[in-house]
């Protein structure tokens, strides 16, 4: 999936920090030499320098074949900006844009911005779903401990599909908590609960655990 972030201040590169580490194609647009040069240094050769509003600099990173935007700087008039050049010059088909005043959220999505958000972690949450390779999405961190709540999707071609919890490889310290079937039904899942194509598992886990969690379920990771 190729991804274009605008802004490389903590949000943006903390976004692609972690999009690059899941094996995506990014680029990060920002004004400042050096937060490019920082990124660029750390990442590899990801960041330009640039107008992220400009219609030329937006041509130059590829937006024309980007399959997101995330418009992330700390103004939201820029963040408007960057999503309404990317869909309506580019057709970019998604936008996600960072909110910093709550208040702006609803001429966002009336001007037609697909999500807003207001966090890091929130707006990893929703490129995460917009992700084809169903990776394991952050709900929650559980405080006063290091346990957080995920959520699995599971393919329609896992081979733990039929399966029964209980014959699950699930790594340790990790507690299957809720499974939502297809059709809407949720269930708190028991040892003979059948893991279902396209069904969403919550489970608590530790962070060095995901990969393992994820493999469980779903046979990639």
């Amino acid at each position: 999936m190729y991804i274009v972030i605008v802004g490389a201040g903590k949000v943006g590169a903390e976004a692609a920090r972690e999009l690059v580490a899941s094996g995506h194609e990014i680029t990060v647009i920002d004004r400042r030499v050096n937060r490019v040069n920082d990124l660029n240094e750390e990442l590899g050769e990801i960041a330009v320098l640039g107008d992220g509003t400009e219609v030329r600099v937006q041509s130059e990173a590829g937006m024309n074949r980007a399959d997101l935007v995330v418009a992330a700087t700390g103004r939201d008039e820029v963040n408007l900006a960057v999503s309404q050049v990317a869909k309506h010059r580019f057709g970019t088909s998604r936008s996600i844009a960072r909110v910093n005043y709550p208040r702006n959220a609803e001429i966002f999505r009336i001007l037609g911005v697909d999500t807003t958000v207001s966090a890091t972690q929130a707006i990893l949450s929703h490129i995460e779903q917009e992700l084809p390779s169903h990776p394991v999405i952050h709900l929650l961190e559980l405080h006063a401990s290091d346990y957080e709540l995920v959520e699995v999707m599971v393919p329609d071609d896992a081979p733990t599909i039929g399966y029964e919890v209980q014959a699950l490889n699930l790594p340790p310290d990790s507690l299957l908590s809720l499974v939502v079937h297809p059709d809407g039904r949720p269930e708190i899942p028991c040892a003979d609960s059948i893991i279902e194509a396209g069904a969403a598992v919550m489970a608590v886990t530790l962070p060095q655990h995901e990969a393992a969690l994820r493999r469980a379920l779903t046979g990639v990771g």
